[in-house]
């Protein structure tokens, strides 16, 4: 048994050795006990790490040869076809069908619309590229490639500008061909019945029938009717598409049909100011497009990023790093009329003949002063304003669903649907608002799960009670009184709820990352936040440039703590600079585990990593006098070196 325990150790590390940033989940089932080791973080105890796993994919499981017959379904007390039937392909539909086949063990079906998850396809294989994958999963695979592929270099050899595309979407495509073929292998290890096709609500068949339509969702070519004791629709979320704007999915796009591109635009101009605006801009900037522009409401880009949620300084490094990557922000303004070229012109030129775009001052009834731009050309639009829950199609009238003015599902604090009679249709992800995340979705798709059958068996089975708290949460810091200490622990005591107005009202629900180069990151509190719940906050910046890897590697970028004066205890982390998404979440456990700057300063942290920087952020609270000194001789520094580098 030692050497058994010893090579899968061993094996852990191997794995953790070949990619240094995953977090490596290796579950050993014996029984009923179970062993848990992941890298690159640590949690106080086993149980604080279930939540976690019980979200995420199983990256690797040993199972022997008398366990072949685990994922058997249990026997069912209704005639239904199905226990569970979900509706939706994404993230939050895979990750709940995969916990409630594989963990409680029930009879589920996954139905997925490929063609309506912004078309991400093959078309050569016609294999789904988006099943189980984000919304922006093609703007992710789209950015890894603008890194490894430098465009101006393949044109300075003389490559056509169709090769060049093609090397591009060839990367993305590979990306998500990994992603999407081990989402089926997840799926089909735990049994999940998986069928292609646009799923809504009988007409007659109350909230349990199903009528899967497998055609492109228009024309009844072949349907089939499933039933289920309960659904959940996880369905995601679709773009807004102004009225006014001409999309075509050719050359007017918006941020789903954008995955249809297929051609490398020399110019872009992209609507909008929030994550998704931001992340494009920078992906084709970065691509070699010769001009970008961005057009925002706001007469301020850093006001417009502060009311997404971005501390300022995060948000005046964005938007100082856009301005120096030579996009151009066009404030105060949207647009008017695009014209489209004809489609013969278009072709027949190589999208030589450009889109004419015509802007007008914010709220669209007015001319632009004629000191501002008022028309620009360009060879593509995109529109990234805002999402809807993508809910039209699924004929909720006839389950009784009720929906907000949006087309959200409305649902109780247990995630479940207002209006079905038999209580048994529940939400989870897009469809129900904000935040529109991923990560949120994925939680609450789980959540929804345990809700549905509440027998799921634990995860934390086996391990003694007195390994942790009940909660799985870290002891709560009480006063002499025995109370709280304030608001803060409040929201951090029901951090975990998966409700949508817990979410979008808690800041410690889950930290939010920009997928933009550089990265930004954020969890907990910002100083604007703090004052207005009353709490007296102070706050210490560390530079990329201030430590090794920063200077050597990524200069461009800072980290931010924000803590509390009266206890020293850090309340948020905010980062703007290389992996930011990526270091954002040793600041969460900082945060929820009630850490003080104290700690952190005088915590040990490998050489030469970025997480240096916490050390120097924390010290920066406590001296900020020295600190700010520190930070304008590194500034100097690093322009200078700016300097010498556009010199050469």
């Amino acid at each position: 048994m030692g050497n058994f325990w010893g090579s899968s150790i061993l094996l852990l590390f191997a794995l953790a050795a070949i990619s240094p940033h995953c977090v490596v989940s290796f579950q050993l089932y014996r029984r009923e006990v179970f062993f848990h080791s992941t890298v690159t973080a640590q949690f106080t105890s086993a149980k604080q790490l279930s939540p976690f796993i019980a979200a995420s994919p199983i990256l690797l499981k040993a199972a022997s040869a008398d366990e072949k017959g685990d994922n058997d379904p249990v026997a069912s007390d209704h005639s239904y076809d199905y226990d569970l039937a979900i509706i939706g392909g994404g993230p939050v539909g895979v990750q709940a069908a995969i916990v409630a086949a594989g963990r409680a063990k029930k009879r589920v079906v996954l139905i997925d619309a490929p063609r309506a998850s912004g078309k991400l396809m093959n078309e050569e294989t016609n294999e789904d590229l988006s099943i189980g994958g984000p919304t922006g999963l093609f703007s992710k695979a789209l950015r890894d490639a603008a890194k490894r592929i430098k465009v101006p270099t393949l044109r300075g050899m003389g490559l056509r500008e169709d090769s060049i595309w093609n090397e591009i979407t060839s990367a993305c495509v590979e990306l998500a061909s990994y992603s999407a073929r081990d989402a089926k292998r997840q799926l089909e290890y735990v049994g999940v019945t998986l069928i292609d096709g646009y799923a809504k609500f009988e007409d007659s068949g109350g909230s349990h029938r199903l009528t899967v339509s497998h055609d492109d969702g228009t024309a009844a070519t072949t349907t089939t009717t499933i039933s289920a004791d309960k659904v959940l629709i996880a369905t995601g979320s679709r773009p807004f598409r102004p009225a006014h704007i001409p999309f075509d999915g050719v050359r007017v796009f918006e941020s789903d049909s954008i995955n249809g591109l297929n051609y490398l635009p020399k110019s872009v101009v992209i609507t909008g100011s929030g994550i998704v605006a931001i992340e494009f801009a920078k992906i084709f900037s970065n691509l070699g497009c010769d001009d970008v522009t961005l057009l925002i409401r706001d007469d301020s880009p850093r006001r417009a990023l502060m009311k997404i949620g971005l501390d300022r300084d995060i948000a005046a490094t964005l938007v100082a790093d856009l301005i120096r990557s030579g996009i151009t922000i066009e404030r105060g303004c949207e647009v008017g009329t695009i014209e489209v070229p004809s489609s013969s012109a278009s072709a027949a030129n190589n999208f030589a003949a450009p889109l004419t775009i015509s802007l007008k001052a914010r709220g669209g009834a007015h001319d632009r002063p004629q000191n501002f731009v008022q028309e620009l050309k360009a060879d593509a639009y995109i529109a990234a304003v805002g999402r809807l829950a993508n809910t039209n199609r699924l004929n909720l009238e006839a389950a009784g669903v009720e929906v907000d003015e949006y087309g959200g599902i409305l649902i109780d604090s247990c995630l479940k649907a207002k209006g079905p009679a038999d209580g048994n249709v529940y939400g989870a992800g897009d469809v129900l608002g904000r935040p529109f995340l991923a990560s949120t979705g994925v939680a609450q798709g789980v959540a929804t799960v345990n809700n549905m059958f509440p027998s799921l068996p634990c995860l934390d089975d086996g391990i003694p009670d007195d390994a942790s708290t009940s909660s799985g949460s870290p002891c709560i810091e009480k006063n002499d009184d025995g109370e709280p200490f304030g608001i803060e622990d409040d929201l951090l005591n029901n951090a975990a709820k998966c409700d949508p107005t817990t979410l979008a009202a808690n800041p410690f629900a889950f930290p939010v990352g920009v997928w933009s180069s550089p990265e930004a990151a954020y969890y907990g509190l910002s100083m604007t936040q703090a004052k207005e719940m009353g709490i007296d906050a102070g706050e210490g910046i560390a530079l990329y440039a201030e430590c090794l890897r920063g200077l050597v590697f990524s200069p461009n970028g800072l980290l931010k703590l924000v803590f509390q004066k009266s206890t020293g205890r850090v309340v948020g982390v905010h980062i703007c600079g290389e992996d930011a998404c990526e270091l954002i979440h040793y600041g969460m456990e900082l945060v929820k585990t009630r850490r003080t700057i104290a700690d952190v300063a005088n915590c040990m942290y490998t050489a030469v990593t970025y997480h240096e920087m916490y050390r120097i952020a924390a010290q920066s609270c406590m001296d900020p006098k020295r600190a700010r000194k520190s930070r304008a001789e590194a500034g100097k520094a690093l322009a200078k070196r700016r300097r010498n580098t556009k010199k050469s």
